[in-house]
């Protein structure tokens, strides 16, 4: 009788990862400004697979869970410079303030956007976003 084991090499970096669920999270957030409800789709589907994922789509989902909440404080920041400024435009100080706040919602926006398109632009490329915990893009 032999003894027979079967030995399975270790997952190394260079191993080919499965990029349709990250795409399916960067998907989900774009389709976000048409129905709102995907972007809490896509944030569950990235939270549910960051601890089971590789080196690269951990970082995919670690991008893509940091872009969800920073877009959620700044957006928070716009609503409350607009929500502050309409009482305040009995003043007229209170146009600045909705101005400002219709900015930042508008820049949130398209910072949100960018940070999707390039998190598909390095998942394309089979590579782990270089950057996934900074503030930019």
């Amino acid at each position: 009788m032999t003894d027979t084991t079967v030995i399975t090499p270790p997952k190394t970096l260079g191993a080919e990862e499965d990029k349709i669920l990250p795409a399916v999270v960067y998907g989900l957030y774009l389709l976000g400004f048409t129905n709102g409800l995907t972007f809490i789709i896509g944030l569950i589907v990235a939270y549910a697979n960051r601890d089971s994922a590789g080196p690269i789509n951990e970082s995919h989902y670690t991008f893509a869970i940091r872009t969800f909440w920073l877009s959620i404080a700044w957006f928070l920041i716009g609503g409350a410079l607009i929500l502050f400024g309409i009482p305040m435009l009995i003043v007229l100080v209170g146009l600045p303030m909705i101005i400002a706040g219709g900015l930042i919602m508008g820049a949130v926006s398209l910072w949100f956007v960018a940070r999707c398109v390039m998190g598909i632009y390095y998942l394309v490329r089979g590579e782990a976003y270089p950057r996934p915990r900074a503030w930019l893009i």
